[in-house]
């Protein structure tokens, strides 16, 4: 069975660069003729028509009507950009004003500074003050920043933002903001309500601690070509957004197929305490499809499970350790091997019995098919990893003992979904790396496709390829959804690993990931992160923030 085909393309809407990559390709295009200017003016005459949108009139844009501009001209080509956008504004009949603290400037950007000046531009002498009525454009540094801006410019931009929110709008990068990493690099810098990125998106744009400076992010496109695109290495990040959804690689099972040809998925949720977890993975299990549904449930919820999920077996009734988290020692008794999926994890409590569960945990790494592991999960694999795996290897050796090594262990292929914290307790070594770098890494180590929760997901798979989440609803930060989740990532791959012909996947002879199951690829993973959130867009913008709920996210993946 082929490996699903790349997704989605590595072109310029999807590459996520860093500042060095970005500049290399703009070095190799100069290097081919393409002078400096021609290259400014694109990028510049573009902004400058989406500033002019609209201005002038009673549509909204972004220049309000009867408000001037002050352009805040840095000393490299990003200030070079900022000129060409005065030069352009002034020309519609823009009132236009520049400041730039910089005695000297790169020759292109300080010949653009002459124009604007013969132009009749006015160049403030002294600071702006931060309560100025105009709308700023910062085109200080972009991405060229290295070190933390003077401390009196991270003093004006703070106070702009809290004396005039929304006011400032940035060319390639708030003033202030790392471009790899999204990270300050002082105590402070612009917050902007709208940035521009030019070329290709900057990676740190994106990253959660980035989204407030950055506000609204719009690329703008320079035409670069292919051939020079695929300059880039081959992990080389790729952004997501909803445009990409139509051509993901969902699983097209046997148009024959009956129900056990659809994916059969066990999930393993819930406990006295965490009850609804389990009703909410297992509705995001039913919105994937999947032909067969099982479940390992605590005791509490089997009394009811066929007035919630009719449509849901009940494999095995489990018990409550002394701390109230579920039991899962009884698991070891089950038959997994007809299985194609197993979900462990959703409310669980993360208390476990040691001893009584080791059976379970052998039983699990021994397991062929897909195995996904969430929220308490992932929290007793931190703990029980470093005491169980499958015993000394053939040569007597004993396998080295951590959650880690229990994953690269691990026979059939694996799906791990943790936010931050979750993260941290497994990969305590990864602690503070960048998202991006962190999920990679991870992988990479452990042999399992890594899923991070933020509010811009990262998926990384262990062959090096990353994705992230280009836009997500915040209002989708809500308890539970986590769990739907992880039922709807678990329902989709039990239907790849469902599709695969008869015959065609024979058990793994030997320890470590099974390459008999090729359709649990890691981009179907990203493909479920990406739906999952596009299903909280919609509900936001059917019922507002009050209708962004687990419930209602599982009901329109379901129809989606």
């Amino acid at each position: 069975m082929p490996a699903p085909a790349p997704w989605p393309q590595r072109d310029a809407d999807h590459l996520l660069v860093t500042a060095a990559q970005m500049a290399e390709l703009e070095a190799q295009l100069f290097a081919s003729g393409l002078p400096v200017e021609a290259l400014m003016e694109k990028a510049a005459l573009a902004i400058s028509a989406r500033l002019l949108a609209g201005a002038g009139t009673d549509r909204a844009g972004l220049i309000a009507p009867g408000q001037g501009v002050l352009v805040l001209v840095g000393p490299g080509h990003n200030g070079g950009d900022g000129l060409v956008i005065a030069r352009e504004l002034q020309l519609a009949g823009i009132l236009v004003r520049i400041w730039s603290p910089f005695e000297r400037h790169k020759p292109l950007t300080a010949a653009h500074l002459r124009h604007a000046l013969w132009l009749g531009i006015p160049r403030l002498e002294v600071a702006p003050e931060p309560g100025d009525p105009d709308l700023w454009i910062d085109a200080l540094f972009g991405i060229g920043q290295r070190r933390a801006p003077d401390e009196s410019l991270q003093t004006l931009l703070e106070a702009r933002q809290f004396l005039r929110p929304g006011a400032l709008l940035a060319v390639d990068g708030p003033t202030g903001l790392c471009a790899d990493s999204g990270r300050l690099l002082g105590r402070g810098g612009a917050t902007a309500a709208l940035t521009w990125s030019i070329g290709l998106i900057k990676r740190g744009f994106i990253q959660d601690i980035a989204l407030a400076r950055v506000g609204q992010l719009e690329r703008i496109d320079l035409g670069l070509p292919p051939s020079l695109l695929d300059t880039l290495p081959a992990g080389t990040p790729l952004a997501l957004a909803g445009g990409d959804g139509p051509g993901a690689p969902w699983p097209r099972p046997d148009p024959a197929a009956a129900k056990y040809g659809r994916g059969r998925l066990l999930v393993v949720a819930g406990s006295r305490r965490f009850r609804g977890a389990a009703h909410l993975a297992l509705a995001g299990a039913s919105a994937s499809g999947c032909g067969s549904l099982r479940a390992a449930l605590p005791q509490e919820l089997v009394d009811s499970l066929w007035m919630v999920h009719p449509e849901v077996v009940l494999a095995v009734e489990l018990g409550a350790t002394a701390a109230g988290g579920l039991d899962l020692s009884p698991l070891a008794a089950l038959e997994l091997e007809r299985l194609d999926a197993i979900l462990l994890g959703p409310g669980l409590g993360g208390e476990l019995s040691l001893d009584a569960e080791a059976a379970s945990w052998r039983r699990l790494q021994a397991f062929s098919g897909l195995l996904v592991l969430d929220a308490d999960g992932l929290n007793r694999l931190a703990t029980c990893g470093t005491t169980i795996n499958l015993g000394p290897n053939s040569a007597g050796v004993e396998p080295p003992a951590d959650a880690c090594s229990w994953l690269r262990l691990r026979w059939g292929p694996t799906w791990i979904t943790p936010h931050a914290a979750e993260f941290s307790r497994l990969f305590p070594d990864l602690r503070g790396l960048e998202p991006l770098e962190a999920a990679s890494a991870a992988a990479r180590s452990s042999g399992a496709t890594v899923l991070l929760k933020g509010a811009r997901t990262v998926v990384a798979a262990a062959d090096g390829r990353r994705w992230q989440l280009l836009q997500a609803a915040p209002q989708a930060a809500r308890a539970g959804l986590g769990d739907v989740l992880a039922g709807y990532a678990a329902g989709r791959g039990a239907v790849a690993c469902g599709a695969v012909p008869s015959g065609a996947v024979p058990l793994a002879s030997g320890m470590g990931p099974n390459p008999a199951l090729p359709l649990a690829d890691a981009s179907l993973l990203a493909a479920v992160a990406l739906a999952h959130a596009q299903a909280g867009w919609r509900c936001l913008e059917r019922w507002g923030s009050g209708g962004v709920s687990p419930q209602a996210v599982a009901a329109d993946l379901q129809r989606s």
